[in-house]
């Protein structure tokens, strides 16, 4: 799953929000900024597991600063270690 998101996502803690939100779930994957202002996020695991992560991402405080979210799915394949931030 590749999401992406806009609106006030950038200094706000989105990315370590999202590393500290994913240690409660089974995915792996990276988050980072873009430099438009957005963020980018790739995350492999089982599809329930994926919407119920981001469900968590929004309801861990980041709701209101995400403007859009754009969720595209792809197959996995990238093998993934762990969810780390990615400068």
């Amino acid at each position: 799953m590749q999401v992406l998101y806009s609106g006030q996502v950038q200094g706000v803690g989105f990315r370590y929000t999202a590393k500290s939100v994913a240690n409660g779930f089974d995915v792996t994957g990276t988050v980072r900024n873009l430099p438009g202002g957005g963020v980018e996020m790739i995350v492999e695991g089982c599809r329930e597991e994926l919407e119920a992560f981001r469900q968590a991402i929004r309801e861990s405080g980041l709701d209101h600063f995400i403007r859009n979210e754009e969720v595209s799915w792809h197959e996995a394949g990238t093998g993934f270690c762990g969810f780390e931030i990615v400068r």
